[in-house]
C-alpha cells in the first residue's frame, strides 16, 4: 500500500472511530437523561411512562457495539496477554496473526448475520416505538462489525494506530 493510500486508510479509520465515539457519547448522555425521567415520571408524578426503560436499553445497546469496536482498535478492549507474552518472539507474532484473522472472521460474521437478522425483522415493530423497526435496533451489529472489520484489516496492512499521544484514550508508551 502507497505511503498515500495508507495515509488516506489511517484518516479514513480515524473519522470511523471518532465518529463511533461521538455517538457514543450522545447516546450515554441520552440514557443519563432518560433514565432519570422515567425516575421522575414514575415516582413524583406517579404515572409511569413507557418508552424510557426501552429506549435506555436501544442506547445502551448501541454504546456497547460502537464502544466495543473503538475499544478494539485502540487495544483498550480486555485482552489477556499473559500467555502470549510466555511465548517466543516468532510465535507471539503467530499469535497475534491469528488473533487478528479471527477478529477479521468474527466482524464478517456480525456483518453477514447482523444484516439477515436486520432484513428478517425488517417488517416487525417495537412495543413501545411502533414507528421503529425492529431490524433498526440491530444495526449496531452490524455496524460495529463493519468498524472491526475496518480496524482488522488497518492493523494487517499499515499497522496498529500510532500512539503518539494524540488520542487522550490511549496512554504514551
Amino acid at each position: 500500500m502507497s505511503n498515500s493510500a495508507a495515509g488516506l486508510f489511517r484518516r479514513v479509520n480515524d473519522t470511523v472511530y471518532w465518529t463511533g465515539a461521538v455517538i457514543g457519547c450522545v447516546a450515554l448522555v441520552l440514557v443519563s437523561a432518560v433514565i432519570p425521567w422515567a425516575v421522575y415520571t414514575r415516582y413524583i408524578l406517579n404515572s409511569a411512562s413507557s418508552w424510557p426503560e426501552p429506549m435506555a436499553v436501544l442506547l445502551t445497546v448501541g454504546i456497547t457495539f460502537i464502544g466495543s469496536a473503538n475499544c478494539y482498535r485502540q487495544r483498550i478492549h480486555m485482552n489477556m496477554t499473559v500467555g502470549t507474552d510466555l511465548l517466543p518472539p516468532l510465535l507471539r507474532r503467530a499469535s497475534l496473526l491469528l488473533s487478528e484473522i479471527l477478529m477479521g472472521v468474527i466482524a464478517i460474521f456480525m456483518v453477514v448475520w447482523g444484516l439477515r437478522l436486520v432484513q428478517t425483522t425488517w417488517d416487525n415493530s417495537v412495543d413501545e416505538f411502533p414507528w421503529l423497526s425492529v431490524g433498526i435496533t440491530y444495526l449496531p451489529i452490524v455496524v460495529s462489525g463493519a468498524m472491526m472489520l475496518l480496524f482488522v484489516i488497518e492493523r494487517l496492512t499499515i499497522g496498529p494506530p500510532p500512539r503518539d499521544g494524540a488520542d487522550a484514550h490511549v496512554p504514551v508508551e
